[in-house]
């Protein structure tokens, strides 16, 4: 019973919420006001083909990585999301778990910048959400599932992003990003996916294990804000990157400007623009 109340709620939900209200076109051959099934499956990082089973109670035991990716992309309430958590036989996270609830300050900001890229992490640099000049300037982070969401899984282990670094700029931000993890292990040791993302990288990352192990201040200084990232129809664009911290809900937001009046504000103004088009088609 629980399963099939979990997607019939998910299903009315997903039909009240406006394509404008996650920063999507609402385009011209819509049957109905909400979003699209692929539209909801992409924000909240899951397949579609899930999502079906999902919505039509096929699927049981959603993880709760799942569930709470799922009530940030519906913008429910916290009385709802709580609900959600209940249908799917689950408790609402605790004290003891990294949040990863984008509250309803932080996603008005998200949508005010709409012509600044903005990324929004949680306190193990796990991708929440971006708006769309972000997708524009580092590739659609929807297309992003399970540990490709992760900055140091995807610097340590994956692709990286279009960012460049020096040899000397990427020693700097590996080292600060382990540095950074350590720090939130140690607000919360009782994290079990936490603890599964320190074993992941450790195995697949000599370098990742290495640093770990090591432990040493000294080792650690902060990266530049400054940063070259390679769009590959602009080209090279100069920003400053500012990462601002919401103490009271841990998460990260990661902002990109360029000076006003400058080349790079242009390129920039040019990337968003191409990247935008290119994310409505």
């Amino acid at each position: 019973m629980e399963a099939w109340e979990f997607g019939r709620a998910v299903r009315r939900w997903r039909d009240r919420v406006s394509p404008g209200a996650v920063g999507l076109p609402p385009g011209s051959r819509r049957r109905a006001t909400g979003l699209r099934r692929e539209e909801l499956a992409a924000l909240a990082g899951i397949s579609a083909d899930y999502l079906t089973r999902l919505e039509q109670g096929r699927a049981t035991s959603p993880s709760p990585q799942v569930v709470e990716a799922l009530a940030r992309a519906l913008r429910v309430s916290d009385s709802e999301r709580d609900l959600l958590f209940e249908l799917a036989g689950l408790s609402a996270p605790g004290p003891d778990v990294v949040p990863s609830r984008i509250s309803a300050s932080v996603q008005r900001l998200l949508d005010r910048v709409a012509d600044t890229p903005v990324a929004v992490y949680d306190a193990t640099w796990t991708l929440l959400d971006a708006n769309t000049p972000y997708d524009a300037l580092m590739g659609e982070t929807t297309a992003w599932q399970g540990l490709e969401r992760n900055a140091l899984w995807r610097n340590f282990v994956g692709p990286g992003s279009r960012v460049i670094h020096s040899p000397e700029e990427k020693t700097e931000l590996l080292a600060g990003q382990v540095a950074d993890l350590r720090r939130t292990a140690a607000r919360y040791p009782a994290d079990r996916q936490l603890r599964a993302l320190v074993r992941e990288l450790a195995e697949h990352s000599p370098q990742f294990a290495d640093l770990w192990a090591r432990d040493d201040p000294e080792l650690y200084s902060e990266p530049s804000k400054r940063k070259v990232v390679d769009h590959p129809t602009v080209g090279p664009i100069a920003l400053d990157c500012d990462v601002l911290f919401v103490a009271a809900d841990d998460v990260r937001l990661m902002i990109y400007t360029a000076e006003p009046g400058t080349e790079d504000a242009d390129r920039l103004a040019l990337a968003v623009v191409l990247g935008t088009q290119q994310l409505v088609e």
